[in-house]
């Protein structure tokens, strides 16, 4: 992804570094610093190792979402741990004001910058989510969330759970990735570049851009029932993330309003496929998305006020996708059932 100059004094978009804004008004996503991979290969600065990292997320953020939902489809719940920072991040950055005393009970760190300025005293770039920690010298390892997830499926392979699906098979893995570019530049970055966009021309180009793709997706969508193959895989987690927030978030404060999910039938009946598969609702918060898009952003609603909508139950309703065929998990097992209550392990 490439790495545009940025506008530091903003802060971020739902868990990425803002980005600026080109002449033309269009909104550019910063780059990921911190590009460091955790691998399986002998003699790697940063080995697979159970209990050394941890996930720092927010739940209001796609990016990070992705993370929260492949570690719990794979099963590493207790082989990576995992921090969830409160959804309104300050000028200090992402805060861990959800844990007793404020500080992160692993990290011991009241501010995810702090992680960051361990691994580089000189960094002045923007604080994301997700970050992979290294608990024992408490450094950021990776904020590159297209990569984690990938390792995730593909460098964690010894302690994925029985049943574990293979969400990043080798033989579609060039159409799993040509999806995911075209999704990531036209619909999970496009609502970004709609919202931010600070010219109508710009702003008009990404909307075109976004309901473009997903008509495709739809079309493509209407004959099989998921993205690639016929079981979940890490492109239809990528689709997810974006489309689960559409109708609380992107389609008012984004201005993404040509419709809504709900009003585009096959999308929104593969939206709650996916949402009542085991594994994607339970790492969803509607509160803490809602809460960080609308008091976080005051260039776009100045007010902080939250919308009460929508109304949600429709999330349960029945879908049909089940009619084309294809099993969410392959020969695999859904994931056990999470107890109620934080995600945090």
């Amino acid at each position: 992804m490439a790495t545009e100059e940025r506008d530091r004094s903003e802060r971020g978009t739902a868990g990425q570094d803002r980005g600026g804004a080109k002449a033309d008004g269009e909104f550019v996503r910063a780059g990921n610093a911190f590009k460091d991979r955790i691998t399986d290969e002998e003699g790697a600065r940063w080995p697979v190792e159970p209990g050394r990292y941890r996930l720092v997320v927010s739940l209001a953020c796609p990016w990070a979402s992705r993370a929260v939902l492949v570690r719990r489809l794979l099963g590493l719940e207790d082989v990576i741990s995992l921090a969830v920072t409160d959804p309104v991040q300050d000028e200090r950055s992402w805060r861990f004001t959800l844990d007793p005393g404020d500080v992160d009970p692993v990290l011991g760190i009241a501010f995810l910058s702090e992680a960051y300025h361990a691994a580089d005293p000189d960094y002045d770039g923007g604080i994301s989510v997700p970050a992979v920690v290294d608990v024992p010298s408490g450094k950021v390892v990776t904020n590159d969330y297209p990569q984690i997830t990938l390792d995730l499926s593909t460098q964690w392979t010894s302690y994925h759970r029985d049943g574990a699906p293979d969400l990043y098979p080798e033989h579609l893995r060039d159409e799993i990735d040509e999806v995911n570019e075209q999704v990531f530049r036209d619909v999970n970055n496009g609502v970004y570049r709609a919202g931010f966009a600070s010219t109508q021309t710009a702003y008009d180009q990404a909307f075109q851009r976004l309901f473009r793709r997903l008509d495709e997706l739809s079309e493509r969508l209407g004959r099989q029932r998921y993205l690639v193959g016929d079981t979940v895989t890490e492109a239809d987690v990528r689709l997810f993330t974006t489309l689960v927030r559409f109708d609380a978030v992107y389609h008012g404060h984004f201005k993404c309003n040509r419709h809504k999910l709900t009003e585009m039938p096959v999308l929104w009946a593969y939206a709650r496929d996916l949402y009542q598969t085991p594994g994607f609702a339970d790492t969803v918060n509607f509160d803490h998305i809602k809460r960080h898009y609308y008091q976080v952003h005051r260039d776009i609603n100045p007010t902080g006020i939250v919308p009460l909508g929508p109304d949600l139950s429709a999330w349960r309703t029945p879908h049909r996708r089940e009619e084309l065929g294809g099993r969410p998990f392959g020969d695999g097992t859904p994931p056990p059932a999470r107890t109620r209550g934080r995600l945090e392990a």
